[in-house]
């Protein structure tokens, strides 16, 4: 009989790690249907919303009847403010809208690579904006990757990065990392940061066109997001442009959405139009790129 009560107690204790290991890992049920995939970005409607202009709770009412897409993924100096009582209204005016909130970029001014205080206060700064995705329902937070001594130091990144994804996990919400800045957020050091902090909470944010601007080569492009779309949980960037120093540059969007099928990528898409379109008529025909590609 002992070994058989043995082999139970490990059975137990084996269902028991797996299950923790399980919760460890970041949790949403994404949908299926491709519209309900997709999102509006603010970022391209900087001249719509704003103070003087059209609030993001009134943007946010539009989005079903002008786009026909359920996801927003609101840009952080869009809030008016990140305190609990203006969150719980804008959460009711998403709910009102039909819309669910899909990740927040969280451009804050932040120094983790000065003093011991400025760390503390700008990790001060990003957990407010994790706390904020909680209340208005985001899986996710973008936040830049802060630049080292020199091109090649991560371990300022790494170290705030770390303590910042940890946070993330105690609240199940995935810190994004995308590869924006030419100057910091190359497409391989974006990785090596992922695979050195080694956490589910850490992710990739693939935008299809950002990379053009370190490289104006298709290929290279291309290689780099194979490269992240494994890394990514529940945001990408769509784009079929970047202008750079009055140039334009262009992207191959099948083929872009062809990588993240093959990488397995089941989170949403969100269309960040940029170049000289109306952004109402960029986002519109990013949207039907997308619909094309996903159905």
């Amino acid at each position: 009989m002992t070994p058989l009560l043995h082999r139970r107690e490990f059975l137990a204790s084996s269902l028991a790690l797996a299950a923790s290991l399980k919760a460890a890992a970041p949790t949403a049920n994404f949908p299926r249907d491709a519209r309900h995939r997709l999102s509006v970005s603010t970022y391209p409607f900087r001249s719509v919303i704003s103070p003087q202009g059209m609030s993001l709770a009134r943007f946010a009412a539009t989005i079903v009847d002008t786009f026909h897409v359920y996801g927003i993924e609101p840009w952080s100096r869009h809030f008016e403010s990140i305190e609990p009582a203006y969150l719980s209204q804008l959460k009711s005016a998403f709910d009102k809208a039909g819309v669910r909130v899909v990740n927040i970029p969280c451009d804050v001014r932040v120094t983790l690579c000065g003093s011991a205080e400025e760390r503390d206060t700008s990790l001060a700064t990003w957990r407010k904006w994790v706390d904020a995705a909680l209340l208005i329902g985001s899986p996710s937070i973008r936040v830049h990757v802060p630049k080292g001594k020199s091109p090649d130091d991560i371990s300022c990144a790494v170290e705030a990065l770390t303590a910042i994804a940890g946070y993330g996990a105690e609240k199940n919400i995935v810190i994004n990392l995308e590869n924006d800045n030419p100057d910091s957020e190359d497409p391989a050091r974006v990785l090596k940061v992922i695979e050195t902090v080694n956490s589910p909470y850490l992710r990739s944010l693939p935008d299809f066109c950002n990379s053009m601007q370190i490289h104006d080569d298709a290929a290279y492009n291309a290689r780099s997001l194979a490269a992240l779309f494994p890394h990514a949980f529940n945001i990408s960037h769509v784009k079929d442009v970047e202008i750079v120093d009055g140039k334009s540059l262009r992207v191959d969007v099948d083929a872009i959405f062809a990588i993240a099928k093959k990488a397995g990528y089941r989170g949403y898409f969100s269309m960040e139009t940029e170049g000289s379109l109306d952004p109402y008529d960029g986002s519109k025909l990013l949207i039907a790129a997308a619909v094309k590609n996903l159905s």
